[in-house]
């Protein structure tokens, strides 16, 4: 039996590494949708895991619409994010998180009535990571919970981001997680989110951000990997 997983990378520094360890694989690269991709398998015994990684650009609708089409065209049956995010509350630079829950903070119908965060017509907007790719994380010595918010802003305004955690609890914030997250729960599809912290969302946060990203670490996409090959060896997913 072959499943598919489809993994979301929103820039170059944060899918570099990923692309290196797929051509290492046998990965095969391609343009589709406009978004870089790479192409490969594993395979256990009668099983194969098909394994398309896309490079998707930074943003919500960059996100939501890669993860659209892995679903769509790919039938990716899971959908793993990885990528850097700034620190919210109870977390330090370098630390590594899965996302636990994921909503988009900067969605604002507040004028009309609807709390910050809140979507019309009852719409859910606050998503779970799906438990069993959540329980494979955490296998990883040092992986700690976090829930994640996000907005198509780069967060280092202190006011904006004490909002947002007196609003949401939130603990981690990015510009992907929610909208991946809202595809997916609308097609029926579990998620995660893996994410290292690169800045603390304040003052700073440009210079420490830039700084992380241009280490292009590999860490992220060996927490991937490590995911990938307990969902393989697990015979309760095929």
């Amino acid at each position: 039996m072959t499943k598919v997983a489809g993994l979301i990378f929103a820039d170059s520094m944060e899918y570099s590494p990923f692309l290196l360890w797929a051509k290492e694989k046998g990965g095969i690269e391609s343009v589709r949708h406009g978004n870089e991709s790479v192409e490969f398998t594993f395979t256990e015994g009668e099983n194969t895991l098909k394994v398309v990684g896309v490079k998707c650009g930074i943003g919500k609708s960059n996100a939501a619409s890669a993860t659209a089409f892995l679903i769509a065209d790919d039938k990716a049956d899971f959908i793993l994010n990885a990528g850097l995010s700034g620190a919210i509350q109870g977390l330090r630079r370098e630390d590594m998180v899965a996302g636990t829950t994921y909503i988009e903070c900067d969605f604002d119908l507040t004028a009309v009535g609807n709390a910050l965060g809140q979507k019309a017509d009852g719409q859910k907007y606050l998503y779970e990571a799906d438990a069993k790719l959540l329980a494979y994380a955490l296998e990883s010595e040092g992986i700690k919970k976090a829930k994640c918010g996000t907005g198509d802003i780069f967060l280092a305004d202190p006011v904006k981001k004490e909002l947002y955690k007196n609003t949401f609890g939130i603990e981690s914030f990015d510009m992907e997680t929610g909208a991946i997250a809202a595809v997916c729960d609308k097609c029926g599809v579990p998620m995660l989110s893996l994410r290292k912290i690169s800045d603390d969302a304040g003052d700073t946060a440009c210079e420490a951000y830039r700084e992380m990203n241009k280490r292009q670490e590999a860490c992220l996409t060996e927490l991937v990997a490590n995911i990938l090959a307990r969902y393989l060896s697990d015979k309760e997913n095929f």
